[in-house]
């Protein structure tokens, strides 16, 4: 008799990687979705990884050129998600997410993303930001 544990694990899927703009944000966090249940995540953990990179997606096309790129990987029990783009890079104050005071109008998307998943790195200058986030899967 198989194992009962056995018919509960993921599919794990391979690497995942997209161009992406205004147009195709939406279609894209579908697909972050899909592609982060396959690979092990559900529940408040799937929310949270999702929201985290629809913040930084949204980042890339609003302040860094209009378009960037993603790219989903596991490694062993984590999922990664790289999004780079081609702007002029983050102000040196930006590079620590702080929560936002309450009237701030904007200034929310780093730190939504960093509360919501386990690691957040930032690689940016005057070529771009690439922005990598992890997480434990299920």
């Amino acid at each position: 008799m198989a194992d009962p544990s056995e018919t509960h694990t993921p599919r794990r899927t391979h690497p995942l990687t997209r161009d992406f703009d205004l147009a195709t944000l939406v279609a894209l966090r579908h697909e972050v979705q899909q592609w982060a249940q396959r690979n092990g995540l559900t529940d408040l953990a799937l929310y949270r990884f999702v929201v985290a990179v629809n913040e930084i997606t949204t980042n890339a096309v609003r302040h860094g050129g209009g378009r960037g790129r993603i790219e989903l990987w596991r490694a062993g029990d984590r999922l990664h998600c790289r999004v780079s783009d081609q702007g002029t890079g983050l102000p040196a104050d930006r590079h620590r997410p702080a929560r936002p005071g309450p009237q701030a109008v904007g200034g929310r998307g780093l730190w939504l993303a960093s509360a919501g998943i386990d690691d957040l790195t930032i690689d940016t200058g005057r070529h771009g930001t690439k922005i990598t986030l992890s997480c434990l899967a299920s």
